[in-house]
């Protein structure tokens, strides 16, 4: 299947100034995937090492990590020669050792000939907790995430619908009826089946959403099973605490996160630790209330107000326990759910993208889902789960801060009106 990300590996191959490159990710992202096919296309051959599935690896990172004792070693336990600029030497679950991840810095400054790519999951959380020696500056660094709608759409066989939207979102022209339907409907499975790699293989294989659904189930056992194994006895419950409590917070009305619906009494000392690991484990992401709007939107964010979404609409829609059909057609009894659902959504879309997303909120209430800087602009972006035409929030923020357009994303088809860029929900991956 076809992956953005293939086009950034091809980029960090042929810059001169490459560096050893470090691609992290939540699980099941596909990061070993597509670095092994990457290296199958680009290279002659590929080294690959394994610090889970071959731990006596350990040992000869513990003894020497220069350049020139590894290579003759691991070009051993590879059964292949390892050549300078033909050989791509990968180092896969490399969180798990720490003198791996600190020879990258002996690669870049003494062998930068050496094509390496590390693979990490919980590279954050290592990085983080076990104070690793990490390489700074001497590593070029990329985030893998889920499949995004338009890979998904790719992987349905859908690419002509894909170039129509495209088209459609440049020139603000409306789709006919027929292909609006038809893209609504893919974005709908979409969020039944999220961006999970091996589910959507196995859903354009079978559509059988219990058979995805199954799968979903495995790798949330998984992150579970990682929360367990990758930290402190004290943080396990309050991890998996926050984490089971996300969902219910995206059905409140102001899916602003609050402390004490995870549990009565709560407060940000007794569970921050436990929401930064679910952050740089990939598993979540936040975002932050900014309090004015004025560049850059870091400086003014409200560390104390923030949302939290999490990295893939399958697995949400998985660990809700919802009914594929409830979501498909998207059933009443869903309608405290749907405004969380899709924000989270278009926050995953928006972050593949590589915006860092934040929201606002004026002293009267009036809510912008999301703020994000393109080209030197401030967009303000609203996110309607339905085709709602009113948007008085936005407009409350237009008349404040004048900016030069807005973006509207419903289920209404493409056009523009005083300013607004009206945008399918579909198209979101556009932006």
């Amino acid at each position: 299947m076809y992956r953005k990300i293939m086009k950034d590996l091809k980029e960090w191959k042929d810059n001169r100034y490459r560096k050893p490159l470090i691609l992290q990710g939540a699980r099941q992202v596909g990061k070993t995937y597509i670095t092994l096919e990457f290296g199958r296309k680009y290279y002659e051959n590929v080294a690959y090492f394994n610090f889970e599935t071959n731990p006596k690896l350990n040992e000869t990172f513990n003894e020497d990590i220069s350049p020139d004792y590894l290579i003759p070693i691991l070009s051993h336990i590879a059964s292949s020669t390892i050549v300078k600029e033909k050989t791509l030497i990968v180092f896969d679950e490399v969180q798990l050792c720490e003198r791996a991840l600190t020879s990258l810095k002996y690669f870049c400054e003494n062998a930068p000939d050496y094509h390496i790519i590390a693979l990490g999951s919980l590279l954050g959380v290592a990085v983080s907790r076990e104070k690793f020696s990490f390489p700074v500056g001497k590593v070029d660094m990329l985030t893998m995430y889920p499949m995004d709608m338009e890979e998904f759409m790719l992987a349905m066989g859908e690419k002509n619908l894909v170039e129509q939207i495209k088209n459609c979102f440049n020139t603000n022209s409306s789709m006919p009826t027929a292909l609006h339907d038809a893209a609504m409907l893919l974005y709908r499975k979409y969020l039944v089946v999220g961006g999970m790699p091996e589910c959507v293989l196995q859903f354009t294989q079978t559509e059988d959403y219990i058979l995805i659904r199954h799968t979903q189930n495995t790798i949330l056992t998984s992150y579970l099973n990682d929360m367990s194994k990758y930290n402190t006895s004290n943080e396990i419950k309050k991890t998996r605490l926050t984490y089971d409590n996300i969902t219910v917070q995206l059905s409140k009305k102001n899916t602003r996160f609050q402390y004490k619906l995870i549990k009565k009494g709560g407060r940000a000392a007794e569970f921050e630790n436990a929401i930064e690991w679910l952050c740089l484990s990939g598993i979540v992401s936040q975002v932050y209330k900014v309090e004015q709007i004025k560049k850059p939107l870091e400086n003014y964010r409200d560390i104390d107000a923030f949302k939290i979404y999490v990295s893939d609409l399958g697995l949400l829609c998985a660990k809700k326990d919802l009914v594929a059909n409830d979501v498909l057609y998207m059933v009443e009894e869903l309608n405290d759910f749907k405004g969380g659902l899709t924000e989270n959504y278009v926050n995953i879309q928006l972050t593949i993208n590589g915006y860092k997303t934040y929201y606002w909120e004026s002293n009267r209430g009036a809510e912008i889902d999301f703020i994000i800087q393109r080209d030197g602009q401030l967009i303000p972006i609203e996110v309607k789960s339905a085709d709602n035409t009113r948007a008085k929030s936005l407009q409350v923020y237009m008349d404040t801060y004048k900016p030069n357009y807005a973006i509207k994303l419903s289920t209404k088809n493409f056009g523009s009106v005083d300013n607004k860029k009206i945008v399918p929900l579909y198209a979101a991956f556009c932006i």
